[in-house]
């Protein structure tokens, strides 16, 4: 159904309904959130319908609500950054609601209204844009999110959508700078096998991924690094990003064959390093191929690359009570480019040959 003739009805916070702005030097992630949301619901029906933007604050959901019980639950992270011309930009939206489309249909969800949603999220940061923060490299992180609210406990497809976005104000990922982290290589838990979710952006993937990341954080790592789930001998991703390997100079991640999330950054960082010239490649890449480079010095960088943290170096594997430490601890050349040129195009401080950067 059309959604071209719907308007966004826009409900401003007044008064008390207004929030004071935390201290911008003391953000941290995910504990502040801003004065409104956008939301729209879809009905079988009626298709989209009620986009609207309202003070931040609570649903009202009944105890049979089917995302409580199935976990029909998608969703999305962006940003939005303040250019140093006070502009607010952000990065790839389009890219990022056409990924939500494609998770929605693997969970059997209604595809999103894409040109409707980005209007949305256009009028919502436009309307809170005094919360998008001026600190150096901080941003207002988005999460826009589409859950299954019919009331009714039989297993099927639900017949009503809420659709909503809601921002949050996020310090820079790095306060004590550019560092490497600590990385261990899961071989007990699965994340993922072809034919799965594990392409779609699923609440359930992220809860199924929690356990392994608790025991590892138990153990002093920073994340998890996923083998395949059929032979546990191929690398897919870390916990919350894609990753990247410069080996012999050539730059190299697992190809997207169903199972790894098609990341907004691991395209971005794939186009820029072909622009640049490199040798670039996408295929399988085992552990024990990484682990040998390592060990015999052919294993120059690796990094994960996220909407979060944009690129994070990875300093050490450990993997079946073998460590290895890459680049001496150290983050690389490669690293530091790609996050270097990624953040100037976000926040507007070069020009941007991709056409990348979307402007409020």
């Amino acid at each position: 159904m059309s959604t071209k003739n719907l308007e966004i009805a826009v409900h401003s916070c007044t008064g008390g309904q207004c929030k004071q702005k935390p201290d911008e030097n003391n953000l941290g992630f995910g504990q502040h959130f801003t004065d409104h949301m956008f939301t729209m619901r879809w009905n079988k029906d009626k298709g989209w319908y009620d986009p609207r933007i309202e003070p931040y604050g609570p649903f009202s959901l009944t105890p049979a609500t089917l995302v409580f019980h199935y976990g029909q639950a998608i969703f999305e992270g962006m940003k939005a950054y303040r250019g140093i011309d006070n502009a607010i930009y952000f990065f790839r939206p389009k890219d990022n609601f056409a990924r939500m489309s494609r998770s929605a249909e693997r969970v059997c969800m209604p595809p999103l209204a894409e040109e409707l949603a980005l209007q949305g999220l256009k009028s919502l940061v436009s309307l809170d844009r005094e919360w998008v923060p001026r600190a150096e490299g901080a941003t207002l992180y988005i999460r826009p999110v589409m859950i299954a609210v019919e009331p009714n406990v039989g297993l099927r497809a639900a017949l009503d959508y809420l659709f909503f976005i809601i921002a949050c104000p996020v310090g820079a990922y790095y306060p004590e700078g550019f560092k490497p982290t600590r990385i261990y290589v899961e071989d007990k838990y699965v994340r993922a096998v072809p034919g799965g979710v594990g392409e779609a952006k699923t609440a359930a993937n992220y809860a199924a991924s929690v356990l392994a990341q608790k025991e590892a954080k138990d153990k002093g790592f920073s994340e998890v690094l996923w083998l395949d789930g059929v032979e546990r001998r191929f690398i897919e991703e870390v916990g919350t990003s894609n990753i990247f390997f410069v080996l012999d100079g050539e730059l190299i991640t697992p190809p997207l064959q169903g199972s790894i999330l098609p990341g907004i950054t691991r395209d971005s960082v794939l186009q820029l390093a072909r622009n640049w010239g490199g040798k670039v490649s996408e295929r399988p890449v085992s552990i024990e191929e990484i682990m040998t480079a390592a060990a015999n010095g052919r294993l120059q960088e690796s990094f994960g690359t996220g909407t979060a943290a944009v690129i994070s170096p990875i300093g050490e594997l450990t993997y079946q009570g073998r460590t290895v430490h890459i680049n001496k601890g150290e983050a690389g050349p490669m690293s530091r480019r790609l996050y270097d040129e990624l953040q100037a195009i976000q926040f507007g401080r070069q020009p941007d040959p991709f056409g990348w950067r979307v402007a409020i």
